[in-house]
Parts: C-alpha cells; structure tokens; sequence
C-alpha cells in the first residue's frame, strides 16, 4: 500500500514541478508546510484512493520529482552501521560512502563527509545506544544542509527514545515528543521500521513539518516463521502486541495468543498466559524490541511449564541490554532471530527491502 501511494505521490509532485521549481534551501518552514498542507489535501480529497493511503503521511518528494531524486542521490553510512547501510543502497542501485568518524578522549565526537555532496543525501543509522548517535546526526545533517544538500532523509530502522511517550509523575521529559520533533527539524524525511507507538497512531503525530514512514517488518517475520518452523503457535507477551502479533498469523497461516503482562519494575515483570492446551506445541514469542529480555525470558518460562515442546524468539530490534541472552538462555529458549536493525548473532533476516520499496515507491 505504502508503495503504490508514493508512486502517486510522486507523478503528483512532478507535475506541480513542471510548473514551478524552487531550491530546498530557499524555501522557508513556512512555505514547506503549506507546501505538505495543500499537497495532503490533494491526496485526501481523492476519493479514487483507498481510506488508509490517504491517511498517511504524504512521502517526501514534494520537492522534486521521484526520478530526479533518485539520480542525484548519496547515501551514506556510519562505521558501526555500514552493512546494512550498505546493502540498502544496492537495493536502491545508489552511490554509497561512510561517513568517517571520529571520538576524542574527552567524548566529543568529529564527523566528516565526502568533501562534494549531490542535491540528495540519505543518511542511515540505527539509533540504539542513542546519545552519541544523536549528537553526530545532528552535525551531520548540518555538515550537509551547509555543503548545499536540498533533500535530507533519514534512515533509521530502529528509532530511538520512543518508549517513553507519556509522562508518568510530574517533571518526567516525555521524550517521544522531544526526540521526534527534533528529527523533524533536521530532516525532510524520515523512516523507520516497527518503532514503539503504543499510544499514537501514526509517526506523523509526534514528527511535524516532515514526512515520516514508519514500516512494519510483519511480513518479512511471517516469511522467516514458514521457512524456519511448522506450524509454530505466535505468542504476544502483552495486549499491546495483538494487532501486530495476528497480521503476523495471518501471513504465516498460524495461530496465536497473547499474554497479559504486569510490569513491576525496569527488571522485573509478571506474565500471565491465557487458558489453552500447549502441550506439544512450538511456541514462538513474537516482540517489537528485545532489551533486558525479561518479558521474553518470563513468557518462556511458563510456556515450558505449560508444556511447549521448543520456544523460539523473534523481535524486530535486538537491544539485548545487560545479559539478556543469557537470561532467554536460562529460560530455554532454543533459538532468537532477529532483524538486522541492530547487528547482532541473532540476525536472520534484511530490513533492506522493505526500506528500499518505501524509499523507491
């Protein structure tokens, strides 16, 4: 869905284009904005779409047309990243270089570009391990916006500081809000893959004044789940997993439950299974992010105890804070696949695609 709108998108802005063209960086927020208003009225007016693609956020080429884009476009990479970043630009066919990084004893950190940048820059990173990360996008993006670089994106397949999205005693920084919005005001697109909304519907909430894409990996986990098991039984570790657990079922052809779980502390929770026969079964416990692995390691727990005859793992972004492993490992979980978000052992299967597809349209 998300593919055939920013094709639409696209022979949209083109033909605005051909009427008028002005450089990104003359056009003020303001003229940006009404830009992204008009154009987004356009497409939600369309009646000849379907609910949901005029729903979402409009993809970011209101600037230039798709083709131009992808012609004069760079995308770069950080060290700790380069694979992945890597093999989205062979995905998208584009020029590739990392960004060459340097940090000095006191901290600070140098960040240094290709000395000529084209019109169109795509930076990706993962944003685990944030604080640093942040602070060499911020001179990153500001390098390139000074070098002459009109359309900034970023590619960040796990996006950070997502989880803290309300405010639970007085003078608590919510920092879903802050984060977002300041990514929004460094680039002019950003996407990302399974990041934490639980109480948002869309990533445009918290983002304004940019176009921000926020992709699902439910499919490419249905396609690892056929390859790697028989029908396995999907468990969502809690009531905010259920609509991502069942689109997963769906596209596997399997079944599903979901836990309730009581979180009690930063370490410690109580998972509680629904009434059901598991003996025999394998049982795959399906989660957005892995950090201490705690809600992974308890839902593993009882699902031995129930009877399960193996108990596998399967998360889109693999934190792994502290000695997660170890802990699914005393839980007997036999295998942890992950996506490659964050690189780690437990890789199993590439983001790349489905970000090259958003990307493309």
């Amino acid at each position: 869905m998300l593919s055939r709108q920013t094709s639409y998108t696209s022979r949209l802005l083109s033909c605005k284009n051909n009427q008028t063209q002005s450089p990104r960086r003359n056009t003020t927020v303001n003229e940006r904005q009404k830009t992204i208003t008009r154009l987004s009225n356009h497409v939600a007016g369309n009646k000849n779409l379907p609910a949901n693609m005029r729903n979402e956020s409009l993809w970011l080429f209101y600037n230039g047309a798709q083709e131009n884009f992808m012609n004069d476009t760079l995308l770069l990479g950080f060290p700790e990243y380069a694979a992945p970043a890597r093999s989205l630009a062979n995905w998208l066919k584009l020029p590739y270089a990392t960004i060459e990084l340097h940090r000095f004893p006191d901290g600070e950190s140098k960040v240094k570009l290709p000395a000529s940048l084209p019109a169109s820059l795509i930076l990706c990173r993962s944003l685990n391990q944030p604080n640093d990360k942040l602070i060499e996008l911020l001179l990153s993006a500001e390098t390139a916006r000074a070098a002459g670089v009109r359309q900034l994106i970023l590619v960040a397949p796990y996006l950070c500081y997502m989880r803290q999205d309300i405010a639970f005693s007085p003078g608590e920084a919510v920092s879903q809000g802050i984060i977002a919005a300041w990514l929004a005001r460094l680039f002019d697109g950003v996407i990302t893959v399974d990041p934490h909304l639980h109480r948002i519907n869309s990533l445009t909430e918290v983002m304004p004044n940019t176009h921000a894409v926020s992709l699902s990996a439910d499919k490419l986990i249905a396609a690892l789940l056929q390859s790697r098991t028989r029908h396995p039984l999907l468990v969502g570790p809690d009531s905010e997993s259920r609509q991502w657990v069942a689109r997963i079922a769906a596209h596997a052809g399997c079944d599903f439950i979901i836990a309730e779980k009581q979180r009690l502390s930063d370490h410690e929770v109580r998972i509680t299974l629904p009434p059901g026969e598991l003996r025999g079964r394998t049982a795959v416990i399906i989660d957005d992010i892995a950090s201490t692995g705690r809600t992974l390691a308890a839902t593993a727990t009882l699902l031995r105890e129930a009877g399960a005859a193996a108990v596998h793992c399967c998360i889109t972004h693999a934190l792994f804070a502290e000695n997660a492993e170890q802990e699914l490992q005393q839980a007997s979980v036999q295998e942890i696949w992950s996506s490659d978000s964050i690189p780690h052992a437990s890789n199993a299967f590439s983001l790349a695609p489905l970000l090259a597809e958003a990307i493309e349209g």
